[in-house]
């Protein structure tokens, strides 16, 4: 039964490494929020535009997830395109965002796999 509990933090161990091996591309709570909202709303063919996002106020002022995104943006991350009408922002990730994804995936898997 030890075996099962352990199987999550050997889990976060694998993330660590992953972080590890990517310095300049660790993300805070906030962002790694942030990018998983929109990389499950790409998941489920939902658009996520920038004002979406910033109204999350559970997650920070409008202005620390404006910074967030601009954040996640340089990192190349997330790209941010003009919608249909050109006056709001529609925030999609990118090919980083995905093997990021691919990469926790992984880990997961190679967790379960070891409890």
């Amino acid at each position: 039964m030890l075996t099962n509990k352990t199987s999550y933090l050997r889990f976060l161990n694998l993330l660590d490494a992953i972080d590890r091996m990517n310095p300049g591309k660790k993300l805070d709570r906030t962002e790694e929020s942030l990018l998983d909202k929109i990389v499950l709303a790409s998941f489920t063919k939902k658009t996520i535009l920038v004002g979406d996002l910033i109204s999350l106020s559970e997650l920070g002022s409008q202005a620390t997830l404006h910074g967030r995104l601009k954040n996640l943006n340089a990192m190349g991350y997330i790209k941010m395109a003009a919608n249909a009408d050109g006056r709001k922002k529609e925030v999609v990730p990118t090919k980083l965002a995905f093997k990021r994804y691919e990469e926790i995936s992984k880990c997961l898997e190679k967790a379960a796999k070891a409890g």
